[in-house]
């Protein structure tokens, strides 16, 4: 999801993205683990976990938005 879209997301939108990440994420270490993760899905673990640092930084600025 880009950068845009995830920035007009309210901060509950945000947090349930974020754990709909982290599933992904362990469903991907596991396949990876197991060696069932296809060739053509390679780049898909950084992937994840680049969105997830990007709402994270969302979440801190609304948070930080919030309480100035």
């Amino acid at each position: 999801m880009e950068l845009k879209q995830l920035r007009q997301k309210s901060a509950d939108e945000l947090k349930a993205h974020l754990a709909e990440l982290h599933k992904e994420r362990f469903a991907l270490r596991m396949q990876k683990a197991t060696g069932q993760l296809p060739p053509a899905k390679t780049n898909d673990p950084r992937r994840v976990r680049r969105e997830i640092a990007r709402v994270n930084m969302l979440l801190g600025a609304k948070k930080q938005g919030q309480a100035s």
